[in-house]
């Protein structure tokens, strides 16, 4: 019997299990974020370090952004129920465990666990949605994911000030990861009841790419520990690592075409580098994530700093963009099928829109009041980003074969957390350089702002490069996609 379209479940169970999905990826998401207002509690009530402080941000995304694609092939050989019930499970644990943490120490070592386990959970996710979907019903389903990534992103702030406005400072740091446990519990309970039970692969010849995970995890390490410390690492010395995570990424593309020629099932299977809807698109959600996920490092940043807002004050206000998000995401995964990549063209050019008239506003209304003044441009920026971020996710996953969706899914989502590094590596420097050099922290605002918009359009141009490109050779980019015949597979 093949495959993943054996036993389909009834239509109310799979949406059900699409939940549990949904709301896993959302905490796992939503911790990327929600410890940023937290790190003065953490300063306050554990005597966390600035250099703990910081492992405790960027530890998550490095480890997260590691686990990716290894745990997209695990769950496509061994079987994404069981990998996500792992991963959901672990995380959880890890949140209980970071919560208790005695000392920063211990805090840093659980939080690089759960980063790990968050990295587990995210490509099973796309890859059951692959599975349990097909035409119309996946661009829903994946417009429900782009509301989840934009909401959990954007509402982080909101949620950690809020918590630690309830608790107090000296344990509120505590109740940003102890929020995890009822949703982690209540999720993993539901997901042993609903998630389908897909055979895995029962091929021999899949044997796990040990030597390909080594590659391309010391790249990406490489990759992302500078982009990531790059406030704590002066110096120019760490650009170093640039050139050796291009030679490690190098021999990993080297090391993986080889064993495809020699007939193994490698880490990452090359040939998706072929469908043009996949590279596109991956290249696109890279760059976009660059530039949109670095608003709500240096608006935040801005409003407390500056400005003298409260964290949760702070968090209130990126609410517009995170309910806009959710709903414009919903929108395009229902639009996606009839209008394709012109949904992503519209959604890119209104979140450069929405963030110019953010830089408008805080030129034109200084002062306490650029909350409000803002407001409205966010609302536009993210109802846009919805629109870019569901329709792109559907389009770069539909001509994947299923058995390889969890590779391909960590794929994407690996270059997310990259950009997303990148994107606050490139924007704070310059606003610190501005704001060093000048100390106008509004026209240091801006520049920062301006530089994420230029990293918007240069996903544009692609977008609509390749708009144009369908036009002279078309190629399907429904949600069904014409995907490959799939082995007896997960």
């Amino acid at each position: 019997m093949t495959t993943d379209q054996a036993r389909p479940a009834p239509d109310d169970r799979r949406w059900k299990a699409l939940g549990v999905c949904l709301t896993a990826g959302f905490i796992s998401l939503l911790d990327t974020s929600i410890v940023n207002v937290a790190l003065p509690s953490m300063e306050h009530g554990l005597g966390a370090s600035e250099a703990a402080q910081s492992w405790v941000v960027s530890g998550y995304a490095l480890t997260f952004g590691l686990a990716l694609v290894p745990a997209g092939r695990l769950g496509d050989m061994r079987g994404r129920r069981q990998a996500f019930l792992f991963g959901l499970a672990v995380f959880t644990l890890a949140s209980a465990a970071c919560g208790l943490a005695p000392s920063a120490s211990w805090l840093v070592l659980f939080r690089l666990i759960q980063g790990t386990a968050a990295g587990m959970v995210a490509p099973q996710t796309s890859g059951l949605i692959q599975q349990m979907f097909q035409g119309a019903e996946r661009g829903k389903a994946f417009g429900r994911l782009g509301s989840v990534i934009g909401v959990s992103t954007a509402v982080g702030p909101l949620a950690g000030g809020l918590l630690i406005n309830a608790v107090g400072t000296d344990d509120g740091w505590r109740w940003v990861f102890f929020v995890n446990l009822p949703i982690g519990v209540a999720a993993f309970a539901a997901g042993l009841r609903l998630l389908p039970r897909y055979p895995a692969l029962s091929d021999k010849r899949e044997e796990f790419d040990l030597f390909g995970v080594l590659l391309l995890g010391s790249g990406v390490l490489a990759l992302m520990l500078p982009l990531v410390q790059e406030q704590q690492w002066t110096g120019r010395l760490k650009w170093a690592l640039m050139p050796v995570a291009a030679l490690l990424l190098a021999a990993f593309w080297a090391w993986e075409r080889r064993e495809g020629r020699r007939g193994r099932a490698p880490l990452l299977d090359l040939n998706l580098f072929s469908l043009r809807s996949f590279t596109l698109g991956a290249l696109i959600s890279l760059i976009y994530f660059a530039g949109f996920t670095t608003v709500f490092f240096v608006y935040t940043l801005y409003l407390q700093d500056t400005v003298g807002y409260s964290a949760l004050t702070a968090g209130l206000t990126v609410l517009p963009f995170a309910v806009a998000s959710a709903v414009g995401a919903a929108i395009g995964g229902r639009l996606v099928v009839r209008h394709g990549r012109k949904l992503v063209v519209i959604g890119l050019s209104g979140v450069a829109a929405g963030l110019l008239g953010v830089v408008v506003a805080v030129q034109l209304v200084p002062g306490q009041a650029v909350g409000w003044a803002s407001a409205l441009p966010l609302f536009i920026g993210g109802i846009s980003s919805g629109l870019a971020v569901s329709p792109n996710t559907t389009l770069t996953l539909t001509r994947v074969p299923v058995h390889r969706a969890g590779a391909a899914g960590g794929v994407l989502q690996t270059g997310q957390r990259v950009g997303s590094a990148a994107g606050i590596a490139v924007v704070g420097a310059v606003y610190f350089a501005h704001l060093a050099n000048h100390g106008r922290s509004v026209t240091a605002l801006q520049l920062g702002l301006l530089t994420a918009v230029g990293m918007i359009m240069i996903a544009l141009v692609l977008a609509m490069a390749d708009l144009r490109e369908r036009h002279v050779h078309p190629e399907p980019e429904t949600a069904g996609g014409t995907e490959e015949p799939v082995r007896s597979g997960s």
